[in-house]
């Protein structure tokens, strides 16, 4: 009797062909049936890379391995690390509908400090998910005090969400701003300032 052979995937890696059978059954839901519309023959591929890829592939980031390079500090103090104007994009889990703007993120070293380009990645590891924006500033400042341990983290989420412009309300050019603060940030709203000047460019 032969047997079935399976492919055994990783927590969170894709199953590309698979979800381009669901688009492609999805198409057909609503009317639109890719074997025979020319211009949509290979829309179910092209959208089952772009979500494998670059939409939800911070599922197989590990915020520990990003932050695991480190360089020590000669002091510690309330000296702030602050990165802002940083672009991002990220997905809205209720509707699946996009949203994206500008971070800024901010943390007070304890001992050591991480590369800006690791900072980049810790915020798209979790951006590429299917997160609330009010999460996605959240888990990025509890990340920065859980294992960078650093002494307090902010961070400030300037985004245009696409369900509020483009349904309900449709309230195109609306921004929301969400805030997450952890550790000294959270306590000290002199610092806290000092990163939001810092941040507008003050």
């Amino acid at each position: 009797m032969a047997h079935k052979v399976t492919t055994r995937r990783t927590p969170g890696s894709p199953a590309v062909p698979e979800m381009a059978d669901a688009v492609r059954a999805f198409l057909r839901a609503a009317g639109l049936d890719p074997a025979r519309n020319p211009e949509l023959a290979q829309t179910p591929a092209l959208v089952a890379g772009a979500w494998a890829d670059e939409f939800l592939d911070g599922y197989r980031l590990d915020p520990r391995a990003i932050l695991a390079e480190r360089m020590p500090v000669a002091q510690s103090g309330q000296e702030l690390v602050v990165l802002s104007r940083l672009s991002f994009t990220s997905v809205c889990p209720h509707h699946l509908l996009p949203y994206g703007g500008r971070a800024h993120i901010a943390y007070v070293p304890s001992r050591q400090v991480v590369g800006f380009g690791q900072v980049v990645r810790l915020l798209d590891c979790f951006a590429h998910r299917l997160i609330l924006q009010e999460d996605l500033a959240r888990s990025i400042a509890g990340v920065l005090v859980r294992i960078l341990k650093a002494r307090g983290a902010g961070v400030v989420l300037e985004a245009e969400q696409v369900c509020l412009a483009l349904r309900g309300g449709r309230r195109r050019g609306s921004r929301v701003t969400c805030e997450a603060w952890a550790g000294s940030l959270r306590l000290d709203g002199e610092l806290r300032q000092r990163f939001l000047g810092a941040a507008r460019g003050d």
